[in-house]
């Protein structure tokens, strides 16, 4: 029996042990990410964006613009034969406008689309100040993407959303995410990748292409904390000033 104690407690001092390298083990690479695309000051500093580019789909590459002020909006503008449509979603509510099929003014989105898109407000990164945001982050062990040895990191936010990040263990780069969404009423799982880091500037790494299986994404230029107009996210049927 002495000796059975003497397992137990062992396997309890070994386990309690794995459980604390672990958290520490997520804190440590978190903070690796962080020094890699420029660092939490830098980040943290970062209150709007502006970036400008394409995105190919159905053989055509037509323009894009995302435009985001932390925490409060973000428009996505893209345009196909001279029209350009939009998405807007704030902290509060979400519209579109895709004149493209005829619509002639914009319209509310679901709320299960403004709530899926709401994560975008965060240009900050779901890792600046996760704990603060009220996310949790767990360490899932390593696995290989496209030959690329990763970090996993599995990000719970506030609202019960998950999203596993995968962290290249060279360069600490984020290289691609896996989340669910809800389309057409059905849970379905997303996969993002991001590639061509470029560091900006203001001293931050962004990732100047993605691709999350609605067509490849580059971007051109990349503006940081410029003024926004003051409209830019309210839906109109003329475009916008940004």
């Amino acid at each position: 029996m002495r000796t059975l104690r003497i397992a137990l407690m062992t396997a309890v001092v070994a386990m309690a042990g794995i459980l604390s390298a672990t958290a520490q083990t997520a804190d440590e690479i978190i903070q690796k990410h962080l020094d890699a695309i420029g660092g939490l000051d830098k980040w943290k500093n970062v209150q709007t964006m502006k970036l400008v580019g394409s995105i190919t789909a159905q053989g055509m590459e037509m323009p894009l613009t995302i435009t985001t002020e932390q925490g409060k909006g973000m428009k996505v503008e893209f345009s196909m034969n001279g029209i350009t449509g939009y998405q807007i979603v704030t902290d509060k509510a979400g519209w579109n406008y895709m004149p493209f099929g005829g619509q002639t003014k914009p319209e509310a989105m679901p709320d299960e689309m403004v709530k899926q898109m709401q994560d975008g407000l965060d240009i900050q990164g779901a890792l600046v100040d996760y704990k603060a945001k009220g996310s949790k982050v767990v360490y899932l062990g390593k696995d290989d993407v496209e030959g690329t040895d990763c970090y996993k990191l599995k990000v719970t936010r506030s609202n019960g959303k998950e999203e596993t990040m995968y962290i290249d263990a060279t360069n600490y780069y984020h290289i691609r995410s896996k989340s669910k969404l809800v389309a057409n009423g059905k849970e379905v799982e997303e996969t993002s990748n991001y590639g061509n880091f470029q560091k900006l500037p203001e001293g931050i790494v962004i990732p100047m292409t993605l691709d999350d299986g609605n067509g490849p994404v580059a971007f051109k230029s990349v503006e940081v904390n410029k003024p926004l107009a003051a409209d830019v996210f309210k839906p109109t049927d003329t475009g916008s000033k940004n």
